[in-house]
């Protein structure tokens, strides 16, 4: 089999992260596979560093005749009846379907993964290319609802048995390990340094911790004028001292041993948490709101603790019980990565894709 991953930005993502973890698994399974990227150093690299081919295409908005001639000689060069074109939004959608058909390659199989949480746009461009993408993969069914929302009902411009949910997950998640037996309790966030993540309610409930000897670490990458604004609220209000701020960790999630459980009180719906993911496989509770398809991989008193969005007072209460009670967070923590192992882990996710792959 060909796969043919349209790999859009100029930095590793959660989209970007997602294809690469796919064309690794699949060059290690000994198949045929390409990366249509944007020549951009900080993705091919890391495309490259896992023995992945590149080629590079502009990937603008559309119309991207451009970037379909870039495919074209990719989709010809796949055998008939195993070639796959995956996207990860649907303006490459659009260059794959002009690609196959320069290609005269009606046997190509387009499949895009959704990776946001927002309804559908109804238009005829992109009624066409939902009409002519073979498969449309949903990272939680919070998101393929949402997607279908535009169409209250149910006149939908596309044939609904296309669409599939596929929890999004990782190749490379280490092993649970037990929480830090010395140091300060070290609440942590991961993830990008963004309005909608809860980050200024985080830093106003540290506020209501100052008895406590609790420490919060935020890593991420970002806006960094938006960075620079949280470390001026944490300063104004005092709670400086008590925050750690690793700036642009390679990889986040590495530091989540060196914690003892997550906080992720995004104020925005989340398609998927790939945040929640990780604490739940290190082992680690977590304290979140329940605002997207949170609920579908947690369950609040058993891996998680629920708070409102925009809380800092429920929030800091909540971040105190998990303070207070070690039992109570490894009891939370196990039940976490026994939920991930079960369901969620990478070979229960690689094996839906290859399904999906399959049957489109």
């Amino acid at each position: 089999m060909r796969i043919i991953h349209i790999v859009h930005g100029n930095s590793m993502g959660g989209a970007q992260r997602y294809a690469l973890d796919i064309c690794r698994h699949y060059v290690e399974a000994g198949s045929d596979v390409v990366a249509l990227t944007r020549d951009a150093k900080a993705v091919d690299s890391q495309f490259a560093e896992a023995g992945v081919p590149l080629r590079h295409a502009p990937l603008r908005d559309y119309p991207d005749l451009f970037s379909s001639l870039a495919l074209r000689p990719l989709i010809e060069a796949g055998e008939r009846g195993a070639t796959v074109v995956h996207v990860h939004r649907y303006r490459d959608a659009l260059t794959a379907i002009l690609a196959r058909r320069m290609a005269g390659r009606s046997d190509v199989r387009i499949i895009v993964t959704r990776h946001i949480s927002e309804p559908a746009k109804d238009n005829m461009l992109r009624r066409f290319i939902y009409r002519h993408v073979d498969a449309h993969i949903f990272v939680s069914e919070f998101s393929r609802r949402e997607f279908l929302s535009t169409w209250p009902h149910g006149r939908y411009p596309l044939d609904t048995a296309r669409l599939y949910v596929a929890y999004n997950s990782r190749s490379n998640i280490p092993a649970p390990t037990a929480e830090p037996q010395r140091g300060a309790i070290t609440a942590m966030y991961h993830g990008t340094l963004r309005h909608g993540k809860g980050l200024d309610t985080l830093i106003h409930a540290m506020t209501h911790l100052r008895d406590t000897r609790m420490r919060l670490r935020i890593a991420g990458t970002g806006d960094p004028d938006y960075a620079d604004t949280l470390r001026r609220t944490a300063i104004s209000l005092g709670v400086m001292d008590s925050i750690d701020w690793s700036r642009n960790p390679t990889d986040p999630a590495s530091l989540i041993p060196g914690c003892h459980f997550g906080v992720l009180p995004s104020s925005v719906p989340e398609a998927f948490g790939m945040a929640n993911l990780e604490y739940m496989a290190a082992g680690r509770p977590q304290i979140c709101t329940f605002n997207g398809a949170q609920g579908e991989y947690l369950t609040p008193g058993l891996e998680a603790i629920e708070v409102p969005t925009s809380d800092p007072r429920a929030l800091a209460e909540a971040m105190r019980t998990l303070y207070a009670d070690k039992e109570l967070r490894q009891r939370m923590g196990e039940a976490a990565a026994r939920r991930y192992a079960e369901s969620l882990a990478w070979p229960h996710f690689i094996r839906r894709i290859e399904n999906i792959y399959a049957k489109t």
